[in-house]
């Protein structure tokens, strides 16, 4: 036991550094008695016994010396005890402090609670990825299925890609004119085989169609039938595609020269390219605008009487849709559709009068203003507010009993005199109104062989019925020099190009009738392509009427 005591350490403060236990406010009786039983009593032997250990005989001694070294081995374990209860009892202090500082209920109550709320998210986590890995692989199987069908339609944004302008070119602007002559060629050739249709040009064609169509509107087969042509004419495009020599038209095609192209262009031969190609872009541009704003100034009200009669229709087209049946409606629209294309219209073209005064689409159409035509009025609005008024006595100078419009058209003068007698026409023959003030051009007679007879300068107007060239050489007003054909008489009509040399398909008409050997070139016209289709749209207006005439004096005999 006592090998056991030794190995207690000190691992306090030493004893003296210790109140007595007795004096301490917190130290109970038990430990006060002990404290007392634990000091050390003096000894009371001499010292001199001490000294001499051997004077009273050496077994004495030993045994005194074996209970003082007993003694303070035990004096020596007390100590170390007294010293294991004061650390004690500081620990026990400190241990209570310890808990009074700190609640250990309640962390123990916030640590059962984190540990609850770890547990529900590690549940809540594992339960979330085995959704994402489900969710994964379905979207993963849907993306190797269908992924390139989805990515095609992912939304992107445009992008705005520049294309690089080409630079001008004389060569190149040849090229485009020509394409783009080809291309409109079947368009052009299309819209005149319908007019051709339309005007009875040949009569057994167009009474066939007539039949034809009226036929199949009545049965309702009028869009099968057109699918039908749609087909016969993809499989006549295949066959002339593959070789095969079909040509078919109503109105015979107007031939026109073709010139080769060539390679090198001189300084002036590129300047009248540029120049003719101005020209035909402003002329085309022109036309798109005025279509344009027409259009514009019918939805705006502009003209309220004109519009007034589209919102009319509109309101019974919407009405009669909705009350009539679809089948109905569709027989009435076939059905009014064929009569005014082959009858209505052609009587409308080849009466003007009657098509002037009852043919509503026409009348609205050339009565809708243009934007330079607005502003026209509205400026002549305000010069009529500025100008003084017109006196009565100039009023006074037209004749009782004429209109207007025929004042109008008998004032209608050339610079040598008024226009019916300068060519000696009945005086209802007057310009048509897109030759009002004529083209200039020049007269080339090659039945003649004097120069002076050869070529003349002057001015061409066409009529409803004549082909006029006032020279600008004649000094009275009814000249020989002057020249008039009748647009009846005429046997062939072509744009002609009179110096080959010079680049474009030329600035000359050329005419052919039975009273010339060769034809009658009028050439160097600015607007050639204006003049020939107005004399051409005219010529083909007669020749139909005319047609139409000998086809009736016929069936009535």
């Amino acid at each position: 036991m006592l090998k056991k005591l030794d190995k207690i350490r000190f691992r306090g403060p030493r004893r003296d550094e210790f109140l007595d236990l007795a004096e301490s406010p917190t130290a109970s009786d038990t430990e006060g008695s002990e404290e007392s039983l634990v000091k050390p009593r003096p000894s009371l032997r001499d010292p001199e016994e001490l000294r001499d250990p051997a004077g009273s005989g050496s077994p004495n001694m030993a045994a005194m010396q074996d209970l003082r070294s007993d003694s303070e081995r035990l004096n020596e374990v007390k100590g170390h005890l007294e010293i294991a209860l004061l650390e004690k009892h500081f620990l026990q202090e400190e241990l209570r402090k310890l808990r009074e500082e700190t609640n250990v209920d309640t962390l123990k109550q916030e640590l059962e609670k984190e540990r609850v709320r770890r547990l529900d998210l590690e549940q809540k986590m594992n339960e979330k990825q085995q959704k994402e890995t489900l969710c994964s692989r379905m979207q993963k199987w849907l993306y190797d299925r269908f992924g390139v069908y989805i990515e095609d339609f992912r939304f992107q944004p445009e992008e705005n890609t520049v294309e690089p302008e080409e630079p001008l070119s004389a060569k190149r602007l040849t090229e485009n004119m020509r394409r783009l002559k080809r291309c409109a060629r079947p368009i052009t050739n299309f819209l005149r085989n319908l007019s051709a249709l339309s005007n009875w040009h040949s009569v057994y064609t167009s009474a066939i169609a007539f039949i034809v169509y009226m036929n199949a509107a009545w049965h309702g087969w009028a869009i099968p039938m057109f699918l039908f042509l749609a087909i016969l004419r993809l499989s006549l495009n295949y066959l002339i595609a593959r070789g095969w020599r079909i040509q078919w038209s109503i109105v015979p095609e107007v031939s026109e020269p073709v010139e080769p192209p060539k390679e090198d262009l001189t300084v002036s031969e590129k300047f009248q390219l540029v120049l003719d190609v101005a020209q035909k872009a402003q002329n085309l541009f022109g036309k798109m605008a005025d279509v344009l704003e027409k259009i514009k100034n019918l939805f705006m009200w502009v003209q309220p009487e004109i519009t007034q009669k589209l919102y009319i229709g509109l309101w019974v087209a919407f009405i009669s849709s909705c009350v009539l049946p679809y089948k109905l409606v569709g027989f009435m629209i076939g059905l009014y559709a064929g009569i005014k294309f082959f009858i209505i219209d052609f009587l409308f073209k080849s009466c003007p009068k009657l098509r002037d005064k009852y043919d509503t689409p026409y009348i609205v159409w050339n009565n809708l203003p243009t934007d330079p035509q607005l502003k026209e009025r509205s400026n002549a609005t305000v010069s009529r507010r500025i100008q003084p008024v017109v006196s009565r006595s100039s009023l006074a100078t037209i004749p009782a009993g004429v209109s207007r419009e025929e004042e109008t058209g008998r004032a209608h003068n050339t610079k040598k005199g008024a226009f019916h007698e300068v060519f000696n026409l009945p005086e209802t023959e007057r310009p048509l109104p897109v030759c009002e003030n004529g083209w200039r051009c020049c007269l080339i007679n090659r039945d003649r062989k004097m120069p002076t007879d050869y070529i003349r300068n002057g001015v061409l107007f066409v009529t409803e019925n004549y082909l006029c060239f006032e020279s600008s050489s004649s000094r009275s007003g009814s000249s020989k020099k002057n020249k008039v054909i009748k647009l009846v008489d005429i046997t062939d009509i072509q744009k002609y190009k009179v110096l080959s040399v010079l680049p474009g398909s030329g600035m000359g008409i050329s005419i052919a009738t039975p009273s010339t050997q060769k034809p009658l070139v009028f050439g160097a016209m600015i607007h050639r392509d204006e003049a020939f289709e107005a004399i051409f749209t005219q010529y083909m207006k007669i020749v139909t009427t005319g047609c139409a005439e000998t086809y009736d004096g016929s069936s009535h005999k």
